[in-house]
């Protein structure tokens, strides 16, 4: 059994505005320097085995603050990079929501090749064999991995046995946080989309048992 932490990374100037992509030289701005830095408290108490990240710039930055917390190394996957969205990235959303394309993504997305990149389900299969990759070094432990939010949607569409059209429907927010695990071919989701308020518990000390006054009078016996 392995347990994933699938992290979005923060947030960044490219956000709402254009399709960012595979596209280098993207980092986080002010507000996701300072969610990379909550995860840090989210997750301090988490029993993290590993650090994964997607080879981003966006997704290391997110991932760094945690595992220098943790003294782990991050450690970079390509399988987890975001789609290759191929000559729409880069291209504002405006323009994007004009293209048949982009109504096609909603309505038929297993029939969707962005062009000059991937499928959605070539990068569902590359995210799934990435995951099981690390789920074989790692079993029985928690394992952190910071990828993108499409990437998430689509994994977690895989685990749960939903079609292809759902994904869309589960919101991935920035820097949040859901747990799935992995367990002899089953898998679950435990968490979805946990925000700041999401905490890690703290372990709980074992309670002392109370000794009854039957023994406190049996071992004065003794």
């Amino acid at each position: 059994m392995t347990t994933f932490l699938l992290i979005r990374h923060g947030d960044n100037d490219t956000m709402g505005k254009y399709l960012a992509g595979q596209m280098p030289d993207i980092h986080l701005n002010e507000r996701g320097r300072r969610q990379a830095q909550t995860l840090v408290c989210q997750l301090a108490a988490a029993p993290i085995q590993a650090v994964y990240s997607s080879p981003l710039e966006r997704t290391y930055e997110t991932a760094r603050p945690l595992a220098d917390f943790l003294k782990l190394e991050v450690q970079i996957k390509p399988g987890l990079i975001e789609l290759n969205y191929g000559e729409w990235a880069g291209k504002s959303f405006g323009l994007l929501r004009r293209y048949k394309t982009w109504k096609l993504i909603y309505e038929k997305p297993e029939e969707v090749r962005f062009p000059g990149g991937e499928t959605f389900i070539e990068v569902q299969q590359r995210v799934c064999a990435e995951l099981e990759s690390i789920a074989a070094a790692h079993e029985k432990q928690l394992v952190a991995v910071f990828t993108h939010a499409d990437v998430i949607r689509l994994a977690i569409t895989h685990y749960l046995d939903m079609p292809l059209i759902g994904f869309h429907k589960l919101m991935i927010e920035p820097a949040s946080i859901s747990i799935l695990t992995l367990s002899d071919g089953k898998s679950w989701v435990s968490k979805l989309n946990q925000t700041s308020a999401f905490v890690w518990p703290e372990p709980q000390k074992p309670k002392r048992r109370r000794t009854k006054p039957e023994e406190k009078e049996n071992l004065k016996a003794i």
